[in-house]
């Protein structure tokens, strides 16, 4: 049996709480396929449109009524775990019903720790939120030093936060009790909350968005998953994407899969991500395999018929 952390797009989970429980019904008979193969399963998922849609609902409520205040992105980031691990956890619970299988959910809100000395604070390159002209955005930055606005693409301007590194996971001891207990666990939604630790070893949420990727890695890490799956909209990894020469690749090593990332063939903010985060856990420990693949062949991608395997 393997242990094996999923990584799911947001994306993947539908802009609105309707579209999200139709699209996660359809996800999980492919997770517990995986379970039913005889594997051991804690999911993580992204969060990029649900937290933005949180944050922009309090943006503009603030504004136009004055009883309800400004919602901090950690607390918007918090939410966003909740009804997503909503909408997963009970559509697992009943499709293993249906499979007769007598395993519990739970989902966990997740804190991931970040470095204060990442150099992503000092860059801000996340978008977030509603667009502002530039008069309303210079004023929002002359109340708040810490805010910082750029324009975006000619449609306004708009909120950007940092998006630092996670190097651990808060909750992890509570997610492998869980998980060796036989509990189908939830856990780092979009990331985690990113918090950073206090000169007493208090923890503070502070404005920024973790690369999901990143975080499932290092989950996967820290409750020694065997497998970390990255399932996206693709069934392999390309390289020269979209090209006459287009190669889809079905084994690479953690040095081959650096080597394509510097010489481009992965796009920022899309497959780059996924691929880094692959090849962190890979190097990780001996025998760790990373897959990237499409979530409707997940069960065929763990026996080698699809997706992109990183490995050592």
């Amino acid at each position: 049996m393997s242990r094996i952390v999923i990584a799911l797009g947001g994306n993947a989970l539908g802009n609105t709480p309707t579209e999200q429980q139709q699209m996660v019904k359809q996800a999980v008979p492919s997770l517990v396929q995986l379970i039913k193969d005889g594997h051991q399963i804690i999911v993580s998922h992204g969060n990029g449109p649900q937290v933005g849609m949180i944050d922009l609902a309090f943006d503009t409520a603030c504004r136009t009524n004055e009883k309800i205040p400004p919602m901090p992105l950690p607390e918007c980031a918090a939410m966003s775990q909740g009804y997503i691990g909503y909408h997963l956890q009970k559509e697992l619970s009943e499709e293993l019903h249906r499979e007769g299988i007598k395993l519990h959910t739970a989902s966990v809100i997740t804190q991931s720790v970040v470095d204060a000395n990442d150099p992503a604070f000092s860059s801000p390159t996340k978008p977030i939120g509603s667009f502002y002209t530039k008069e309303q955005a210079e004023a929002l930055m002359a109340k708040d030093p810490d805010l910082k606005f750029v324009e975006d693409a000619g449609r306004g301007w708009r909120r950007v936060v940092p998006s630092p590194k996670p190097i651990d996971i808060v909750e992890k001891g509570a997610i492998l009790s869980m998980a060796e207990k036989n509990i189908v666990v939830i856990a780092c939604g979009g990331g985690g909350i990113p918090v950073v630790k206090e000169a007493d070893g208090s923890l503070k949420g502070v404005a920024a968005v973790i690369d999901k990727d990143f975080a499932s890695a290092r989950l996967a890490e820290l409750v020694g998953a065997d497998v970390l799956f990255i399932l996206t909209a693709v069934d392999r990894v390309a390289v020269n994407f979209g090209k006459p020469d287009q190669k889809f690749l079905e084994s690479i090593t953690a040095s081959e899969a650096r080597k394509l990332c510097a010489q481009g063939h992965f796009a920022p903010g899309s497959m780059l991500p996924k691929v880094e985060a692959a090849i962190e856990f890979a190097q990780f420990r001996p025998g760790n395999k990373a897959i990237i693949a499409s979530l409707e062949k997940a069960a065929l991608a763990v026996r080698g018929e699809s997706g992109t395997a990183i490995t050592v």
